[in-house]
């Protein structure tokens, strides 16, 4: 593994766009990918040094919690891509408040940036945004690293989803 790393935030959901793009990163800074998923309904009981958890979920009565285990079918994706790009990956499942998380993630790999994707836009995405704000905005006034945020659903003309019509 190389000593620069790179932090993106991954969903099973969202578009691959966004670790593709942290991959290109990662291969123009010559750097490792370390891609990481944050299960905001779980809490972090231990953190070892390499930025790894053990985590508790919020609900005593999930029963389907199975701790910290990353997406097998989502690694797979990921794998492909970073081999097409040529660069070494690795996986944290992580808990807890999502920017937080990463923020804390990238402080302990001493990473040079991190990468999320920008909201996707429609009213579930707005609610949450509206709530819990924006992750990329957390992290952009809460971590001292530079922050790449890769546009989902560019608006390209006409008014910005908060300003009026």
């Amino acid at each position: 593994m190389s000593e620069r790393t790179i932090v993106v935030g991954v969903t099973p959901h969202q578009p691959d766009r966004v670790v593709r793009e942290a991959a290109r990163f990662a291969r123009a800074f010559d750097a490792s990918l370390v891609c990481a998923h944050v299960d905001p309904g779980a809490y972090v009981v231990d953190e070892r040094t390499d930025g790894s958890i053990d985590s508790r979920p919020v609900d005593p009565d999930a029963i389907d919690f199975d701790g910290a285990v990353f997406d097998p079918a989502l690694a797979e994706r990921i794998e492909t891509w970073s081999r097409e790009e040529s660069v070494a990956v690795e996986f944290r499942e992580l808990a807890g408040d999502i920017a937080h998380a990463l923020g804390r993630l990238a402080q302990v790999l001493d990473a040079q940036l991190i990468v999320v994707g920008s909201r996707r836009g429609g009213l579930r995405s707005s609610m949450h945004e509206f709530f819990g704000g924006s992750v990329a905005v957390h992290l952009a006034h809460r971590q001292p690293r530079p922050l790449v945020v890769v546009p989902l659903n560019p608006i390209v003309e006409g008014p910005l989803p908060w300003e009026p019509a």
